[in-house]
């Protein structure tokens, strides 16, 4: 069975984009051929120079070993957009289908996210060879995933003119994919209740949880913690509250550094803020300038990274909207606590004083602050969560999560 991802672009750092890799990635160690379909953009700057693949007469040009994320890639004709925002469109996608299947033999494919022409191409595709096969033709059989990484037009959230167009997506391309898709990918049952509500069908619906790739899993084994706080001249016996992620508005990591503010008096205890600058680094950067209890490293290394999360005693995220939280994820499988806002997916994640403790949404600072004074004080409390978090997180792996997808694929292709 060839198996295919379709995203907009590839990321490094960016939930939605690590998780199409990831699927490539650990659906190849498990035997299967499989490729990325994107743009010729990676974190919005390109790969390729956009004339190559234009004038190419396939529309695509493919990499066995793609230079940004190291996987077999196929970069489509493609092209930035105004609006939808941070969105990227593919250029007569359903031609280059057509090619690669004529080409590789599409058996499997899922597209991801929202907001772009990828996952309405993808199933005006499949509904034209379904209808093929129904009037005599021998088409190619193809299995068809979606899996939105949803996340609600919430009016915190979004703009209103930005809300009303996703919401007009919603209402718009939601019927017209759930009627050509076999399996409908969510990150959680909290999204699988909202994608129902659309118009999916109970019997669409699989659980893919984002997944921990395994790869990381084994790094935070071997990590050593005294890495990272000897490069940060961090103390030893320092408690350390660490928040990872990109410093962006949306993840509110000038939040965490309100909490901080709130708890500089406590003896010992130190707030790492780490990850790619974002739209509210200066700002962060500007507010913890006269604390000492706070630590900012800019982006890590995933050997870095996996140090950070050994060394810490909780991991804080008092995000303003996740459709899951891979990072929540990654500390949990490194037995750390999690204090989240507990917005939309983190509710699925994190249950409320089991492996983590679940705050009063993105601006109870007061709460936060409590919880964790609350498990600095009661360590015996902590270790237990610690214990319940690796439990979770160990269930979350990407190679168990692609092989039930892969399998029920196959499944569906048998019959």
């Amino acid at each position: 069975m060839k198996f295919f991802s379709v995203m907009y672009q590839t990321s490094n750092s960016k939930g939605q984009e690590l998780v199409a890799q990831r699927m490539v990635k650990w659906a190849r160690k498990l035997g299967y051929e499989a490729w990325l379909i994107t743009s010729i953009y990676h974190d919005g700057e390109a790969v390729v120079p956009p004339d190559i693949v234009l004038k190419s007469e396939e529309g695509y040009v493919m990499f066995e070993k793609d230079p940004k994320v190291s996987l077999p890639v196929v970069r489509v004709d493609s092209f930035k957009t105004f609006w939808p925002p941070r969105r990227i469109m593919f250029r007569d996608f359903i031609t280059i289908l057509r090619r690669l299947d004529e080409k590789l033999g599409v058996d499997f494919i899922v597209s991801h996210s929202t907001l772009w022409n990828g996952p309405e191409e993808v199933s005006r595709w499949v509904m034209w060879k379904k209808l093929m096969r129904s009037l005599g033709e021998a088409v190619h059989t193809t299995v068809y995933g979606h899996m939105s990484h949803y996340q609600p037009p919430d009016p915190t959230r979004y703009e209103l003119v930005e809300r009303a167009y996703r919401m007009a997506w919603n209402a718009t391309s939601f019927p017209m994919i759930f009627k050509s898709a076999d399996i409908i990918l969510c990150v959680t049952g909290v999204e699988a209740e909202d994608m129902i509500n659309h118009g999916a069908r109970p019997e669409q619906i699989h659980i893919f949880p984002g997944g921990l790739d395994d790869d990381l899993a084994m790094l935070i084994e071997t990590a050593k913690p005294e890495e990272f706080l000897e490069r940060y001249n961090i103390s030893r016996d320092s408690i350390v509250i660490s928040y990872l992620g990109t410093v962006e508005e949306r993840k509110n990591p000038l939040a965490v550094v309100k909490v901080a503010k709130k708890l500089r008096k406590l003896k010992n205890v130190v707030f790492v803020i780490a990850g790619k600058p974002g739209d509210q680094w200066h700002e962060v950067l500007r507010e913890a300038k006269d604390l000492g209890n706070v630590v900012i490293t800019g982006e890590l290394s995933e050997e870095m990274k996996a140090s950070l999360i050994k060394a810490s005693y909780l991991n804080i995220i008092m995000s303003k909207m996740e459709a899951l939280g891979l990072t929540q994820i990654e500390f949990m499988y490194g037995g750390v606590p999690v204090i989240s806002s507990g917005t939309y997916g983190q509710k699925w994640l994190i249950t409320n004083n089991v492996n983590g403790i679940i705050v009063n949404g993105p601006n109870d600072i007061e709460g936060a602050a409590k919880a964790i004074e609350e498990l600095i004080k009661n360590p015996n409390k902590r270790e237990q969560m610690s214990i319940n978090a690796r439990k979770k997180a160990s269930s979350l792996l990407m190679s168990k999560l692609m092989e039930q997808l892969l399998n029920k694929a196959r499944t569906i292709l048998r019959s």
